[in-house]
């Protein structure tokens, strides 16, 4: 099983030794608990085997590295473990706990006999405190949690109606698997993983005072997961139940819930018009499974956002950018391209059951005027890939395996 696991997620490997020996900082980005340090330790498994190595291994969730507190700690450290002789490899998990950490790593990156892999759980530190000290010289990998095919693996599940069914309830954990698919379990499992997330990258990294209101604020945007918002309309919500709060303050509490990727902010963008809108966005969680925990309840009264939560990540795990396509008539879901040029446009449904949501799904896609390529994605039963007109109907699960081919 750990054998299987390993192939499933070497495309992570691939990308670090795609970018070895090229004066490069690697960075493996990511919510907490998605593997960023499962993938650095099969990293270092890798490279232990070549004995002309030296690994140098920090993981600051470990209490044998609690000392390491500050970037004198750890250039100690490193030169106390490095091998002169050896090609040394300083591999560092969650640094962002290291205060000052980008005065080291910017001391060792350009030596020639070292390569520096990294990981951390909040975008700000790339940003901020690294780029400030390396300029460009980084290269960010994004670590997502389990795609469908890695949770059916992980999980020893066959593709079936009831794993997807489970895929789409419990999200893609990679910690799931010390725990199975039972529903207190997971749940426990997945509220732990939310706290540490909240408490170490968001209110300590962000110094939020206000821990009530961060609560609130985030079980509002898994209730409102796909919807356009505005932080003016949460603090008119927020008002109408008793609290209030200014927009300013709204905006910086929800950047620094996405500078711990635990959400996404996806912008809007005016289709015909070409550009970009600088206010109301959508939100969206890395895991449908912790969106599910806040949301509450059961998912026959809002499968559509977790629908529409799914296909935003697998859309970000194929490559694409994403955006909120905005026309005239209507929304579009998705708007996603690729640096090649390459675009699609994408509507998110649950089932196209009758005429009118036929209309509303396809009908937007058909007022695009342009050749690329457009698809509504949706768990209509018997509906494999079929075509509308131009538009192509796939179900959740061919893209879930088969992306949009």
């Amino acid at each position: 099983m750990e054998d299987m696991i390993a192939v499933l997620r070497q495309r992570y490997i691939d990308k670090i030794e795609h970018h070895l020996g090229k004066n490069m900082i690697i960075i493996l980005t990511g919510q907490r608990r998605v593997g960023k340090s499962y993938i650095l330790r099969l990293f270092k498994d890798k490279v232990s085997e070549n004995e002309e190595n030296n690994i140098i291994y920090i993981n600051k969730e470990k209490h044998a590295f609690e000392n390491i507190r500050t970037y004198q700690d750890l250039n100690a450290y490193i030169d106390e473990h490095r091998n002169l002789d050896k090609k040394n490899y300083i591999l560092v998990d969650e640094i962002q706990d290291i205060e000052s950490f980008e005065k080291s790593v910017r001391s060792y990156y350009d030596e020639p006999d070292v390569e520096i892999v990294i990981t951390g759980s909040n975008s700000n530190m790339l940003s901020s405190d690294l780029s400030n000290k390396v300029g460009g010289r980084y290269k960010e990998i994004y670590v997502q949690s389990l795609s469908y095919e890695e949770f059916m693996t992980f999980h020893k599940l066959a593709d079936s109606d009831e794993t997807l069914s489970k895929y789409i309830q419990f999200g893609g954990l990679p910690g799931l698997i010390r725990y199975g698919l039972d529903e207190e379990d997971a749940r426990e499992y997945q509220m732990d993983v939310f706290n540490t997330v909240l408490l170490k990258d968001v209110i300590m990294r962000s110094q939020i005072r206000n821990v009530p209101f961060l609560e609130n604020l985030i079980r509002f945007l898994a209730d409102n997961t796909g919807k356009i918002i505005s932080a003016n309309s949460i603090a008119k919500y927020m008002k109408s139940q008793g609290e209030t709060i200014t927009s300013a303050a709204i905006i910086n509490y929800m950047k620094a819930l996405c500078d711990s990727y635990m959400i996404h902010k996806v912008n809007r963008y005016d289709i015909h018009g070409k550009k970009l809108f600088e206010s109301n966005d959508k939100f969206y969680f890395e895991d449908n499974g912790i969106r599910n925990l806040l949301a509450g309840g059961r998912r026959e009264g809002d499968i559509e956002k977790v629908i529409e939560n799914v296909i935003y990540n697998h859309l970000i795990r194929l490559g694409y950018e994403v955006t909120v396509g905005q026309l005239q008539a209507g929304e579009i879901d998705f708007v996603c391209n690729k640096s090649d040029g390459s675009r699609a446009y994408i509507q998110a449904s649950y089932i196209i059951a009758d005429e009118s949501t036929r209309e509303r799904e396809f009908g937007n896609l058909h007022s695009i005027k342009d050749n690329y390529p457009k698809y509504v994605i949706s768990m209509t039963p018997l509906v494999s890939k079929s075509d509308d007109d131009g538009v192509t109907h796939l179900s959740l699960r061919n893209f879930l395996l088969e992306g949009l081919n």
